[in-house]
């Protein structure tokens, strides 16, 4: 991928981005703005979008040595255990002091290495609501280690979509920040709109490191969706919006589970079964997104795409631009 493709902030007004949009039927590309999604969706249509709300989940501190540290919280496991990504190497036991009398004792670090700490103020046990306030105060919007840049106070509204309602994912669900709130507004009038909710986790960005992409053990992230939602599905055709929908979805229609942990890898081998339609912006190389784009489109036609897409200067990743199959 250029790197010039790379987008390190949005454009000014989240509409604004441009949208490359595929007709499966007619094998027709069209670009576009995404203001003007609407002339190309149907009336009858059930919109999905994902209502997960980021939190300011990188600190930073000192570890017991009088050394910096950087620590990304993933989410938590139970009650008080959280799983965690520190920057640097830790031991088990280790006590990681933060702002705010905060701090972390290490428990245990997984094959992976992923941390499970335990987050304690002023010798309290610190539960996971608790935990959001206090990260809200000294905590950092967690970036993509692609975005070149410190967060800033831009990104606190920038990164966070205009309908997020749960805290609990440390990356956004980028396709939703397109969405202005007069074209949200559209978009109530005109669909019939349903939430879900899944907190996407720093695993979203880990590259497929496998031969053989079935063998690939896709990471775990947890997930509810409402029964509204889940009456919605049988009425019209369906836009999900983003890919975390498209697999949280994907992930009920298989299991019937209204809840859990979402660990399906959809890919060209392993196709999505009730998606109509999807919006989506442009992945990472190798990643598990892209592959999802070609189970709808196959692989020859996503690198066809994307080519196109880098030719006429779209924007990529999460800032980037987007992507509409039909």
């Amino acid at each position: 991928m250029p790197s010039r493709c790379i987008a390190n902030k949005p454009t000014k007004r989240a509409d604004d981005a441009k949208l490359l949009i595929y007709d499966r039927q007619t094998k027709k590309t069209t670009h576009e703005i995404f203001k003007n999604i609407l002339n190309y969706l149907p009336d009858n249509l059930s919109v999905y979008l994902n209502d997960t709300k980021v939190i300011k989940a990188r600190i930073y501190g000192i570890k017991p040595t009088g050394g910096k540290i950087e620590l990304l919280v993933i989410r938590y496991i139970d009650d008080t255990n959280c799983l965690v990504f520190i920057k640097g190497k830790v031991a088990i036991g280790a006590k990681l002091v933060f702002q705010d009398n905060l701090y972390a004792i290490v428990l245990d670090i997984s094959k992976d290495g992923s941390k499970i700490v335990q987050f304690y103020q002023d010798k309290k046990v610190v539960l996971f609501d608790e935990l959001v306030k206090i990260l809200d105060k000294i905590g950092h919007i967690p970036l993509p280690s692609y975005i070149k840049r410190d967060d800033d106070i831009d990104d606190i509204k920038d990164y966070q979509t205009i309908f997020a309602k749960t805290y609990g994912a440390v990356a956004s669900p980028t396709a939703s920040l397109h969405f202005s709130q007069n074209l949200f507004e559209k978009f109530k009038q005109k669909f019939d709109i349903n939430y879900l909710t899944l907190h996407i986790g720093a695993g979203t960005f880990k590259p497929v490191d496998v031969e053989d992409i079935r063998d690939f053990k896709i990471h775990k992230e947890c997930y509810e969706i409402p029964q509204s939602t889940i009456k919605s599905l049988n009425n019209n055709k369906k836009l999900c919006v983003g890919t975390t929908v498209v697999r949280t979805l994907e992930y009920y229609n298989q299991n019937k589970k209204p809840q859990g942990l979402c660990d399906l890898f959809l890919h060209p081998n392993n196709p999505p079964q009730i998606t109509d339609m999807f919006l989506t912006n442009f992945h990472l190389p190798k990643s598990t997104l892209i592959m999802l784009v070609a189970s709808f489109i196959g692989v020859e036609k996503t690198i066809k795409l994307y080519k196109e897409a880098i030719k006429q200067n779209y924007r990529f990743y999460s800032y980037g631009d987007a992507m509409l199959i039909l």
